[in-house]
């Protein structure tokens, strides 16, 4: 039975926003605190300070609305992903105005934006592998553990999610020359470690927003029945 729910929408929009703004930060800034453990130094990618909270925004989703929502959210952001891509190329191929090319110029969009769509392809392919992996784990868990031990499933699900996003991100991010062949672990391991920390850090804050807005929306969904292919579009 179709629904109307009063925080499904803001929750979407939530989502796809933070996914865009990761893939913008990703191309912009490569980060180096400074340190590191043997060969593998702390460098991460920009990106990944708001990417790990697109996996709680779908968290979030699955756990009240069911898997075939957050389907249908999952194949919206691939979209918006690819259309951001599509524009941002877009852009960088018309010709500059000429007091823009003096004080900006052509060298630092590409510089800066240049890379955005070639993340774009690495994001979507690693976002669509990890966000319905993601999704998946949390509702079968959910159904395994009878609603019990939330926390398991949020971090449960981000461990396996994430670990199926970061590999794929970077191989293919790295052989499309986005990222140097030599930083390729660095980024790997220390992208990977802040995405799970940071959904930790934010477990104490997630739990008790999904169970307020449980009650706000009554609704709570066990997906028992659930044809989990990614490949539908039904809710």
């Amino acid at each position: 039975m179709k629904r109307d729910f009063k925080y499904f929408d803001f929750i979407v929009a939530g989502f796809v926003t933070v996914l865009l703004l990761s893939n913008l930060l990703s191309s912009a800034k490569i980060i180096d605190l400074g340190f590191g453990f043997g060969p593998i130094q702390f460098i991460f990618d920009a990106g990944t300070l708001v990417f790990p909270i697109s996996y709680i925004f779908g968290d979030i989703l699955t756990e009240i609305y069911g898997y075939r929502r957050t389907r249908r959210v999952i194949w919206a952001g691939f979209v918006a992903t690819l259309l951001m891509g599509a524009l941002v190329w877009l852009a960088g191929m018309l010709p500059g105005e000429s007091f823009w090319e003096a004080q900006v110029g052509q060298g630092a969009y590409n510089a800066v934006l240049g890379g955005v769509s070639s993340l774009v392809v690495a994001s979507v392919i690693a976002y669509v592998a990890g966000g319905f992996m993601n999704s998946y784990v949390l509702a079968r868990m959910k159904v395994m553990t009878q609603g019990r031990w939330l926390w398991s499933r949020t971090i449960g699900s981000t461990l396996v999610g994430q670990a199926i996003d970061t590999i794929i991100f970077f191989i293919i991010s790295t052989m499309l020359g986005v990222f140097p062949p030599e930083l390729f672990w660095s980024l790997v391991i220390t992208n990977y470690v802040l995405k799970v920390g940071i959904e930790v850090i934010f477990t104490p804050i997630t739990l008790p927003i999904i169970q307020l807005i449980k009650r706000a929306e009554g609704e709570d969904v066990y997906d028992r029945d659930t044809k989990f292919t990614p490949f539908r579009l039904d809710a």
